[in-house]
């Protein structure tokens, strides 16, 4: 019975996410010309094409960033409720700022905080 509403749910998944693509593309503007295809990015003209590649370590500082602020997340509830929980919760939070802290000294080690 379960494995028979699962398939159920899978196809009925498909049918509604192609048919919401399906649809949109009967709904939208077909009107083509040069200048909707070209680059824009914030009213400035392109110089080249929209392919140009970009140094890695931009993408590797960016993706820091992201781990560190998603920290974050994690810290406020922990702070919500250490209180109620005690030293187990803090042990943990240790333990986890430990780890990003590994990641952080490894970041460093590879240079990758390194804005050039």
């Amino acid at each position: 019975m379960q494995s028979e509403l699962l398939v159920l749910f899978f196809v009925l998944g498909l049918i509604l996410s192609g048919g919401a693509i399906v649809f949109s593309y009967f709904i939208m503007p077909h009107s083509f010309n040069a200048t909707k295809v070209e680059a824009y990015e914030c009213g400035i003209p392109s110089k080249n094409n929209s392919w140009s590649q970009f140094n890695v370590g931009y993408y590797l500082f960016a993706l820091i960033y992201l781990v560190f602020d998603v920290e974050i997340v994690f810290i406020f509830p922990w702070g919500e409720v250490l209180k109620e929980v005690g030293k187990p919760a803090l042990v943990e939070i240790l333990i986890f700022f430990f780890v990003l802290a590994l990641g952080l000294a490894y970041a460093w080690k590879k240079k990758a905080l390194k804005w050039e």
